[in-house]
């Protein structure tokens, strides 16, 4: 497994690269967005580390400028955690939030977590599933249209809506929304969830209200 971490402070990457390797991971490094955007667009990576404040280009718009090309999950480092951070991340296309200070292990625990999650498909399924006649889901090739034009979510949008989809008209719980589609091991908050429905819903524009919140209890995608 490839690792790129990208981080202007050098004591930083070399703690997660100690780690990381320890891990069994191989690492590049990158000290800034803009050489970060360009190891990506000659190499590819298992997973993308990306610290926030960083020279040349910041972490959100270097992410940005590598989901024009590539869907490597990309874990964003960062030293505040207001919900606008991570709102911005998630719109960016970020997988994950880690606030600094950090625990390397935690860290490590939550890239092992994403790249479990990354390979999950419906390969070899053929399924398309129209809703309203105007909201389309295509399993199989990964992809959302609404009113004919295609949308582009975040891999755990992606994730969060076909397994919602799959579930249709069944009451899921955040719990187990964050377990199915985070794993056991994620050490966030139910911020995280919401976070991802409320930009989720944004994307369904006039099919936002086929997810139904359940106060108390977590989300349901609604059956025709």
């Amino acid at each position: 497994m490839k690792l790129l971490i990208a981080d202007d402070e050098m004591r930083i990457r070399e703690l997660i690269k100690k780690y990381a390797t320890y891990e069994g991971y191989e690492v590049d490094e990158a000290e800034d967005g803009m050489r970060a955007v360009e190891m990506c667009r000659r190499k590819d990576y298992d997973l993308i580390i990306l610290d926030v404040m960083m020279p040349e280009l910041d972490g959100f718009s270097a992410c940005r400028e590598i989901r024009k090309f590539s869907k490597t999950p990309v874990l964003m480092l960062s030293a505040r955690g207001e919900e606008y951070d991570r709102i911005h991340g998630f719109e960016a296309g970020v997988d994950d939030y880690v606030i600094k200070p950090f625990s390397p292990r935690e860290l490590m625990m939550r890239v092992a977590a994403i790249l479990k999650r990354a390979g999950r498909g419906n390969a070899g399924q053929e399924e398309i599933l129209t809703f309203d006649g105007g909201l389309v889901i295509n399993f199989s090739a990964r992809q959302v249209t609404v009113d004919g034009q295609l949308v582009e979510l975040s891999p755990k949008e992606y994730e969060i809506l076909f397994y919602m989809v799959r579930n249709r008209g069944i009451a899921l719980s955040r719990e187990k929304l964050l377990t199915e589609i985070w794993g056991h091991d994620f050490f966030g908050d139910d911020r995280t969830l919401d976070t991802h429905i409320k930009l989720l819903r944004r994307s369904l524009g006039p099919y936002a209200s086929r997810i139904t919140t359940l106060r108390g209890v977590g989300y349901r995608f609604e059956k025709d």
